[in-house]
């Protein structure tokens, strides 16, 4: 029993991060309680305002708390308020605000000193008061979760989310067989459609799961796209090798066979929204912007490309430097710049190449800040740093995609800078996951590191 006699058997109290995660996380606890300490609605309250990259999180969070609450009578709140999803359906779970009482009792854990502290030292608190609930703090820092833990309190990491267990899991865009893929296939049907040939070939030839657009390769240099799956059947488009490798994005020709599936899927006009993971040099962000170019000047697709990434420090930083917008982004996204320096390093006035470029093709670069509200039509939308965001910002940033706009998201799983993420819980993780059964997206994994000799050593040894 709680101290206002309401009966609950499992509490989760949320930590202030995890309700930057993902605002809707404290309706993911079933029919459980869930506890707000005021300790949370107090960090909320200082991050809410500004243009921080957190602030929207923390202001949809207090919306949702507020609408759950009500005009509940303020006795009531620490015993936990039903949680109404939909109008007409039945409650599920609570939701309870509790005040912080240090001293009281006297058992604590750690020094009221920081605010992981005392959150801590709250739950503490109410294990002691209501001995029969179980109490689990759910917190994204791995160093509370410790401390916790340390003082006897069930801790945990949120995991709605998390799509998988191992990033080994997830999709690699082709399937890889070892010596001749026909070896493997008991019977097949071809069949002609204009230029373009297709496998009809049986469902059972793969042991695992497979999906549109994947590509499949063996080694002799046979490559196939699957463009149709049923229960017994999967479709393959034949592609040559020599014309993959043999494809150009402005002056841009892959140089492995990696490359050439992700440009493929760049340059195909059915496809939607493309992943690209790599490791460093693997010629992704080159790759994305060489294939917009070439779609918004030569093939005139897109009306404009968007340039954004995903930087931990560019919602506190790029405020207080000089300039407009794109000058701001200008230290972050030099990636961008220098990539497009070296499509035109060959030219003979490189600089004013550059500047036709980015006129021509209309590049506006954006701060993630305030892609928020926006709708962007026509346009191919380039996010860099993807590994950085959570599954709550790549939804906001890919839902910003217009009518015939296409979104690439690049990203290294292998680089995660933000405290709180690991790959598992990567947005991009969480992304490549939900968007593998979507007929209109497509991810490719590039393999090697073309970039230098050097370059590729390092990211092997060091």
């Amino acid at each position: 029993m709680t101290r206002n006699g309401v009966y609950a058997r499992k509490a989760y109290v949320l930590d202030t991060n995890v309700l930057i995660h993902d605002p809707n996380s404290l309706l993911n606890f079933d029919e459980h309680l869930v506890i707000i300490p005021m300790t949370v609605l107090e960090e909320l309250d200082k991050l809410k305002t500004g243009n921080k990259s957190v602030a929207a999180e923390c202001r949809s969070a207090v919306r949702l708390i507020d609408s759950l609450i009500g005009d509940v009578p303020p006795e009531r709140l620490d015993g936990g308020v039903p949680i109404y999803r939909n109008e007409g359906e039945p409650t599920k779970g609570r939701i309870a605000v509790v005040t912080n009482r240090p001293g009281e009792p006297p058992e604590t854990c750690l020094a009221n000193n920081t605010n992981d502290n005392i959150i801590i030292n709250r739950v503490v608190q109410m294990q002691v008061e209501n001995p029969d609930c179980r109490y689990t703090l759910v917190t994204k820092d791995i160093n509370m979760r410790l401390k916790a833990r340390a003082c006897h309190i069930n801790a945990e990491d949120y995991h709605n989310d998390q799509l998988v267990s191992d990033i080994k899991q997830l999709t690699k865009g082709y399937i890889e067989f070892p010596g001749e893929f026909w070896d493997q296939v008991s019977q097949v049907d071809t069949i002609q459609r204009g230029s373009i040939t297709y496998h009809s070939i049986p469902r059972d030839t793969f042991e695992n799961e497979v999906f549109l657009n994947q590509f499949i390769l063996d080694e002799h240099d046979f490559v196939g796209k699957i463009k149709e799956i049923s229960d017994e059947h999967i479709v393959i488009q034949h592609l040559r090798k020599e014309s993959l490798m043999e494809q150009q994005a402005w002056g841009l020709a892959p140089r492995n066979i990696y490359q050439a599936l992700a440009l493929n899927e760049l340059l195909d006009p059915d496809i939607h929204l493309v992943n690209l993971t790599g490791a460093a040099g693997s010629g992704k962000t080159i790759l994305a912007l060489a294939a917009a170019i070439e779609m918004t000047i030569e093939s005139k697709r897109y009306n404009k490309i968007i340039v954004t990434r995903s930087t931990p420090s560019l919602a506190e930083d790029h405020g207080f430097l000089p300039g407009n917008e794109e000058e701001k982004m200008d230290p972050w996204l030099g990636a961008i710049t220098d990539n497009i320096e070296a499509l035109h390093s060959n030219d003979e006035s490189p600089q004013g190449s550059i500047e036709y470029v980015k006129s021509k093709a209309n590049i506006q670069f954006k701060a993630l800040n305030y892609i928020r509200g926006r709708s962007f039509q026509r346009s191919m939308i380039l996010i860099d740093e993807c590994q950085n965001l959570t599954p709550h910002q790549i939804k906001t940033i890919i839902t910003r995609a217009g009518e015939g706009s296409k979104v690439v998201c690049l990203g290294n799983l292998a680089q995660i800078d933000t405290p709180y993420l690991s790959p598992t819980s990567s947005g991009l993780t969480y992304m490549s996951e939900r968007f593998k059964g979507f007929p209109h997206g497509a991810s490719v994994q590039l393999k090697g590191v073309p970039r230098s000799v050097l370059a590729e050593y390092a990211e092997v040894n060091l």
